[in-house]
């Protein structure tokens, strides 16, 4: 089967695409010999970080096409009235042990009303009929990770066909060429469909140089002021002749063409304020594309995807004839034997970067983030609404993007941010009575609702979502030392969400606490000594998350008051150093050893394995836990971990990467590396898609993120002030291998990692942003940096390269 593929991979006329080198590539290519039929999660997905494309090769292409900004209506006003007076008793009866009580009143209060933001939705779907439903053979279909590109080629009566599919960046369109390798080849139908709220379609033919057309529109559905939207395939023909398909005048005909060229655009009224400028917009890009031609558009988003892919370099070991596998047999082989094709690993790692790259970009106006499935969604009713889900899931998606030098994917989360701020101050005012500082529950929408989502203790009532993203602005810093980014974005988001918990937390045994809060997700069983002992709740105080996600943005706030010069001046400056930061709870240990989840031991669990880890946070993404700042509590960390995966959780795609991640940051590497393999074995679709919990389960995109990260992790760290090589490298599993391109806080980016038996060998360190460079190798390996020993750290130039060997 191998030889066979390859084969015709490159008998089939792709050299303009992949030289043959690269065709061997295991690490760097998704390759099939198959089409997706039917099944979404087999198709392959491209994207410029605005518009996406999931490539099914069938052969009657479907292309399911994707805008950012398509949801399932306007923004609407969900905040619950009854809140602001309800929440006083609420913490009276949660003080009091009355937990039930307080969470039947925290539903009725301040549950919003409907209790969910709006959905994301599918654009169209592109068909392209060549009649070529029977006679295919010598069938390839490929992912270029590198390139972003995608393709198909197969023969059929004789005849080499292949179609070509780029997304471009440059250009703000996506793209594709039919061709074949003979003149006259291609008779095609095409057409654009929509099975929902359809304003209108037409098609036209063009007889000057502007390109036939065929153009949909549409909006979400809505009684009034419905999010509408207008898309556009733009089709240049070389050769034959083109009309347009009777009787419904909705598609196009083209015969005895030698190529065919696609290029297409969507524009929505969520960034545009007419339909008139959507529409313009729209007209400009696709004019643009069809005046450069598809080999200019092509190589322009090629340079620029493979610019960000190319940073970063992972070698880990080469698999031979087991990597020339289809992806479907490379996976199905490595729930076998996972160490006989290492190049699977590495093409997951260049593939969630892809997938990153491809789903957020700065595409201007109202740039959006990767959502719970990126950016590729074909559902109108989507698993939990494919929204952005602000207990984990959005903030894991970027997990890689500063460590694999990505940072600038991060730009949308921060345009969403700012979004929210207004709905999350109206809702601070409307629903806890804070006439400053802005507040996020545990779910968004592109609107940026801050109302509560859902219906339920264990989840509803998380007034926390804020201060974890204000934790993803900070660390956008520290790895790019950008002190302009700090002064004009992160200080306002962090000077917002501080003011909110001014007024939102009270004194409990003398300390700074949150409620009504909960940990994600996870009930507790209510302890004998409290009102309906026994009972499964959620609500209450002073959660342990929360504590640590407190912990982390005053300390945020005070170093950003240091480098702005604030830090005696402003008054929430003084505040957060001399009134918060000392009196949040610090971490618990119970009897078992074990990290406290809750205000005291007497919390049962109700899911020993629960899926979410929200007490570790401190361990990963935050660093309160982590050995270099407390072995204590990096050792509770550890038995809970321990714990939690012995009771099965990692019972998710997502909840398995954060394992890895977890154990990654407890220098555990042979644990992480193991984790990353059953990840690897159990989640993945078709196409390599992280699932919820198995084949066959709903698409959720962070379990490749995080997978991503969790191999950095192992890698690199940086968290303390120290850059540590190789801290937590499976040595046995991975002996030998390389990295080049990851970044370190403080704008130091590593290059050239290499390991052999095991051990570390050599890297070079360059230097972005000046500063103090302090390094460890590998738990504390001798090395000498441009040929002196290493015994401290060195004050860096800007540009300035430093050699490190080991000794």
């Amino acid at each position: 089967m191998a030889l066979q593929f390859i084969t015709a991979f490159l008998v089939l006329g792709f050299a303009p695409v992949v030289d043959a080198a690269a065709a061997w590539d295991s690490s760097r290519f998704a390759v099939y010999t198959s089409d997706a039929g039917n099944d979404f999660r087999s198709a392959i997905p491209i994207g410029n970080g605005r518009l996406g494309a999931t490539v099914f090769g069938t052969a009657v292409e479907k292309l399911v096409l994707n805008e950012n900004s398509v949801w399932s209506g306007p923004w609407q006003d969900r905040a619950n009235r009854n809140s602001k007076n309800a929440v006083p008793e609420i913490q009276r009866m949660l003080l009091a042990g009355d937990i039930t009580g307080a969470g039947q009143s925290a539903m009725a209060n301040m549950a919003g009303n409907p209790t969910s933001p709006k959905a994301y939705h599918p654009l169209v779907n592109m068909n392209i009929d060549l009649s070529h439903s029977s006679g295919v053979s010598s069938y390839t279909r490929w992912l270029d990770t590198r390139e972003g590109t995608a393709g198909v080629t197969y023969l059929h009566g004789g005849t080499n066909y292949s179609r070509e599919y780029i997304a471009s960046y440059p250009h703000g369109v996506l793209g594709l060429r039919l061709g074949a390798n003979g003149s006259g080849k291609l008779n095609v139908k095409l057409s654009l469909s929509r099975s929902q709220w359809v304003l209108s379609q037409a098609a036209r033919v063009d007889k000057g140089t502007g390109g036939h057309a065929i153009s949909l529109a549409a909006n979400s559905g809505q009684s009034s002021n419905a999010l509408a939207f207008w898309s556009e395939a733009r089709v240049v023909n070389s050769g034959g002749a083109c009309s347009v398909a009777s009787p419904d005048g909705k598609s196009i005909s083209i015969t005895g063409a030698d190529t065919i060229d696609i290029f297409f655009n969507a524009e929505t009224s969520y960034r545009y304020s007419s339909t008139a400028l959507a529409q313009a917009e729209l007209k400009r890009k696709l004019d643009a594309a069809v005046a450069a031609g598809y080999p200019a558009v092509r190589s322009a988003a090629i340079a620029d995807f493979s610019a960000l892919m190319g940073r970063v370099k992972l070698d880990l070991g080469s698999s031979g004839n087991a990597g020339l596998q289809p992806v479907p047999t490379r996976l199905s082989n490595f729930k076998k034997n996972p160490g006989a094709d290492p190049q699977l690993m590495t093409l997951m790692f260049n593939f969630g970067r892809h997938l990153l790259a491809a789903s957020s970009r700065d595409t201007g106006r109202l740039s959006l983030p990767a959502n719970l499935q990126g950016l590729w969604n074909q559902d109108y009713d989507p698993a939990w609404q494919s929204k952005y889900t602000i207990n984990i899931n959005l903030e894991m998606n970027y997990w890689p993007a500063l460590v694999t030098n990505l940072a600038e994917t991060q730009k949308p989360v921060f345009d969403l941010i700012n979004v929210a701020i207004p709905r999350g101050q109206a809702v601070a005012k409307t629903m806890y009575g804070c006439d400053s500082g802005f507040v996020l529950h545990h779910n968004t929408d592109l609107w940026g609702d801050a109302a509560p989502v859902d219906k339920g203790t264990p989840y509803t009532v998380w007034p926390m979502g804020a201060a974890w993203l204000s934790s993803d602005v900070m660390e956008h810093y520290r790895f790019t030392q950008n002190k302009t980014f700090l002064e004009q974005v992160a200080w306002p988001i962090l000077r917002q969400t501080a003011q909110f918990y001014y007024c939102y937390l009270f004194k409990w045994k003398n300390y700074w606490t949150v409620g009504p809060s909960l940990s994600p997700e996870h009930a507790f069983i209510v302890p004998s000594s409290m009102r309906q002992g026994g009972k499964s709740e959620g609500l209450d105080i002073s959660i342990e998350m929360d504590n640590q996600l407190l912990h982390q943005l005053f300390t945020n706030l005070n170093e950003t008051c240091t480098i702005l010069g604030l830090a005696s001046t402003d008054g929430d400056c003084t505040a957060a150093a001399k009134d918060y930061l000392p009196h949040i709870r610090p971490p618990s240990i119970g009897p078992n050893g074990r990290l406290l989840e809750w205000r005291d031991a007497s919390y049962g669990e109700t899911e020993p394995g629960h899926r979410h880890f929200s007490n570790l946070w401190g361990l990963y993404p935050g660093q309160q836990l982590t050995p270099s700042t407390s072995s204590q509590l990096a050792a509770a960390a550890g038995a809970l971990l321990d714990h939690r995966m012995a009771s099965g959780s990692g019972s998710t795609g997502w909840s398995r990467a954060w394992a890895i991640n977890l154990y990654a940051r407890l220098l555990r590497g042979d644990t992480a590396w193991e984790h990353a393999q059953a990840l690897v074995q159990k989640f993945p679709s078709a196409n390599l898609w992280n699932s919820d919990s198995g084949a066959g389960s709903p698409f959720q995109i962070d379990g490749n993120f995080g997978l991503v990260a969790g191999m950095a992790e192992m890698l690199l760290q940086s968290h303390g002030g120290v850059v540590h090589l190789l801290p937590a490298l499976p040595a046995a599993a991975v002996p030998k291998g390389s990295v080049s391109g990851l970044v370190a806080r403080g704008d130091f980016v590593v290059e050239d990692l290499v390991w052999s038996g095991g051990q570390f060998a050599k890297a070079t360190i360059t230097s972005r942003s000046g500063g103090l460079l302090a390094v460890r190798v590998q738990g504390g390996k001798a090395f000498s940096v441009n040929g002196a020993s290493y015994s401290g750290g060195i004050t860096t130039t800007v540009g300035g390269v430093y050699q490190l060997v080991a000794a």
